[in-house]
């Protein structure tokens, strides 16, 4: 029996540690319990939908031809070709249909299917990923059809007759898209929170206002409810519905993959090339109309160090981590790109010396805030930062670039974790400590 223990024992750790080493469990504690929520609500809301709703042939059917054309969009985005990160779809399409000419049962079932799909046909990714994004559907499709149901007055068993006895009166289309509105609205708002949770300097009016994601959003709304009310007179109308469906797909990838090849794909900022072409742009401009502009370059303290002792995975994560916060402290109009390894580039258009001094410190202060959590022990990140002001340390891009750089080096020999300027007869950076005045002098120097 003890040497059977002893057996057990090891074999027991090795599963507990294996188990813990899945990426969901290394995500903090607010999000893991908020995904568990979710994915809890998803699978209790199952049995008593499928209890109240009796099976029927037909809808059987209708909900077979609504994953086939799921899985024909799906096998669209492969062939295509998709861009990593966020990548919007219209699944919506077919989401709507099910909720409006289906019990609820059929909105909890139907993203399995297509999410299995995405996972296997597309990219791979993590697994908690796609089984969160699943559940998120599975309950605002769930709500939204015993929405629509219980107050168009639909019984169970009858939800055929939705399309001709409600969705063609004025009361019943009103009731369709206030209820597939709510759909979007209440998928969205569980998105917005897990990226909240996960990156709490991400900005959430970025999240819940943007531009292009309501105009998809409401694209997606108009072509699910058109989808529903065809499938809903025919199933074999769906054969009308594919191709327009497929096309606005294709056209929203391309638009996608465009957008991909100006991005750094770890950060979604811009990358080096693209930053430098519409930097180069912006200074023309205000060289034009004589205003002024400042460039700062932002270096990661001792990323090296983080990489070598956590992994390159943990490495990227604080790379997103860092640029999603310096993305959310600046202006629309700022550009931000990401110019290689742990260095990020920011023009700030219309900015003084002053104002570029602020702007910088800020950041450094809210990176230095973040403290992600690895394993759960939080880590500390800083970042360097130099700063150079158009027509002032330079008149063109390349020469801002190249002082904004020397600075960098200037704040990484006074210590890291400041902000400097190329030259020292500029007097130091406004709003930094006494403590921070003897490295820069000792620096000017030295030099």
């Amino acid at each position: 029996m003890a040497v059977a223990d002893r057996c057990v024992t090891p074999c027991a750790r090795s599963l507990v540690n294996k188990v813990r080493g899945w990426p969901v469990f290394h995500q903090a504690p607010p999000m893991l319990a908020f995904m568990g929520v979710v994915l809890l609500a998803a699978m209790a809301a199952l049995p008593p939908a499928a209890a109240s709703a009796p099976l029927r042939i037909r809808d059987a059917l209708l909900f077979s031809a609504l994953v086939l054309c799921a899985a024909l969009c799906v096998e669209a985005m492969r062939r295509l070709g998709t861009p990593s990160g966020l990548t919007r779809d219209l699944f919506g399409a077919w989401w709507i249909p099910t909720l409006l000419l289906l019990p609820p049962v059929y909105s909890l079932l139907i993203p399995i299917p297509v999410y299995l799909l995405l996972q296997f046909r597309i990219r791979r990714t993590m697994v908690h990923r796609r089984v969160f994004n699943a559940a998120s559907v599975a309950i605002a499709g769930a709500a939204s059809s015993w929405l629509f149901h219980t107050v168009a007055g639909i019984p169970a068993g009858e939800a055929e007759r939705a399309v001709p006895d409600v969705l063609f009166t004025p009361s019943g289309a009103l009731l369709a898209f206030v209820c597939c509105a709510l759909f979007t609205v209440v998928n969205t708002a569980i998105i917005t929170v897990a990226v909240r949770l996960s990156a709490p300097d991400a900005p959430w009016r970025r999240l819940l206002w943007d531009r292009e994601a309501v105009t998809v959003d409401s694209v997606e709304l108009c072509v699910g409810i058109t989808v529903g009310i065809l499938s809903g007179l025919s199933v074999l109308l769906l054969a009308i519905a594919l191709p327009p469906v497929l096309l606005l797909q294709r056209s929203l990838m391309y638009q996608q993959l465009q957008a991909a090849a100006r991005n750094d794909p770890k950060t979604g900022l811009l990358n080096a090339t693209t930053w430098e072409r519409e930097a180069g742009t912006v200074i023309q401009q205000a060289r034009r109309d004589r205003q002024r502009a400042a460039v700062l370059i932002i270096d990661i303290d001792h990323f090296k160090r983080v990489n070598d002792t956590y992994g390159h995975l943990v490495g990227d994560q604080i790379l997103h981590a860092v640029a999603t916060t310096l993305d959310g402290q600046l202006r629309p109009r700022d550009v931000i790109g990401r110019f290689g390894g742990e260095e990020f580039v920011v023009l700030l258009p219309e900015t003084d010396l002053a104002d570029a001094c602020k702007v910088a410190e800020r950041l450094r202060r809210r990176v230095s805030a973040l403290r992600p959590l690895v394993e759960g022990v939080p880590i500390d990140v800083t970042v360097s930062i130099g700063v150079a002001l158009l027509h002032v340390h330079g008149d063109d891009l390349v020469d801002l670039m190249a002082l904004a750089d020397l600075a960098l080096y200037r704040a990484k020999d006074a210590g890291r974790d400041r902000v400097r300027l190329p030259i020292t007869g500029e007097g130091l950076v406004p709003g930094q400590q006494r403590g921070d005045q003897a490295p820069a002098r000792r620096s000017a120097r030295g030099s």
